[in-house]
């Protein structure tokens, strides 16, 4: 049996450089791999492999404001950068997991910057375009989903109501509440109850131009990321260990999840927007 539940698109985040902080937008264009500019660019260490909060938390000080033609960043103790949003450099192979991938350097500049701040050889890359990278197809079954540099999917989903549910939890055993760039979600629901995304087939959002669908697929398998404090870089034990006490998923061998990836079906060049309306189907 599907149920029908009238919701409400609270929330649209980019996260431009994988692994440093997120930006809120007022809307963002729906591309094949996801948000249009959505872990496009990602660090990586002298042989191409990529660089994430896991091993250097630092990256989640890393803030950035995108114009028109540039993204400026900044960083505790550095001068701004700007990245061109429409140029790029050598060519260049990295890695990101598992997969091997066609990129563009973004040159010595950003090279140093990124070197400096985290005290590591560091290098600037972004998607090439023309790389045709997929998310796993045992999960996304018949739907061929193009990806740029993020873990394994387009879109990453959650509500607001999960969220408030940990925090009650949090709160509760003596901790203090998280906010919700910790989970590094592109879209935030409101009108769900908690974790109710884990029952969701569908969402359907109501976006100029016609509809944007989206079908929920993988629980998002959390790791110590959520636990990097997004003002100081510091690592604690918090939200994972209470989440650890409730959110067990056998859906993927019992990891700690929270939140939903997602996949596109249809709405590619229509523009999310907070407030827009939405319905899921959620399965009983």
């Amino acid at each position: 049996m599907t149920e029908r539940i009238d919701c409400r698109l609270a929330a649209v985040n980019l996260h431009p450089i994988k692994s440093c902080a997120a930006v809120p937008v007022d809307e963002a264009l729906l591309i094949e791999t996801g948000l249009q500019l959505d872990r496009a660019w990602m660090v990586v260490d002298a042989k191409g492999v990529m660089l994430t909060q896991r091993a250097l938390p630092r990256m989640a000080l890393v803030q950035m404001r995108l114009r028109e033609d540039d993204m400026v960043l900044r960083a505790p103790g550095m001068l701004a950068l700007h990245v061109s949003l429409d140029a790029v450099e050598a060519p260049a192979q990295v890695r990101v997991w598992r997969d091997e991938v066609k990129a563009y350097d973004m040159g010595a500049l950003a090279a140093q910057w990124f070197s400096d701040f985290l005290g590591t050889p560091a290098r600037l890359v972004r998607f090439d375009p023309e790389e045709k990278r997929l998310a796993d197809r045992a999960w996304t079954g018949d739907v061929e989903a193009e990806v740029a540099f993020v873990d394994g999917f387009p879109l990453l989903v959650a509500s607001t109501a999960s969220l408030a549910e940990l925090n009650r939890r949090l709160v509760e055993g003596g901790n203090a509440a998280v906010g919700a760039e910790r989970f590094r979600a592109n879209l935030w629901l409101e009108g769900l109850q908690a974790h109710d995304e884990d029952r969701i087939d569908e969402i359907t959002i109501d976006a100029e131009g016609g509809p944007v669908r989206i079908r929920l697929v993988k629980p998002c398998v959390r790791c110590v990321i959520p636990n990097v404090d997004p003002g100081n870089a510091e690592v604690g034990r918090e939200p994972w260990q209470t989440l650890s006490t409730y959110r067990a998923d056998a859906r993927v061998q019992g990891g700690i999840s929270f939140a939903m990836n997602g996949v596109i079906l249809e709405g590619i060049d229509r523009v999310l927007r907070p407030g827009q309306q939405a319905s899921a189907a959620r399965v009983a």
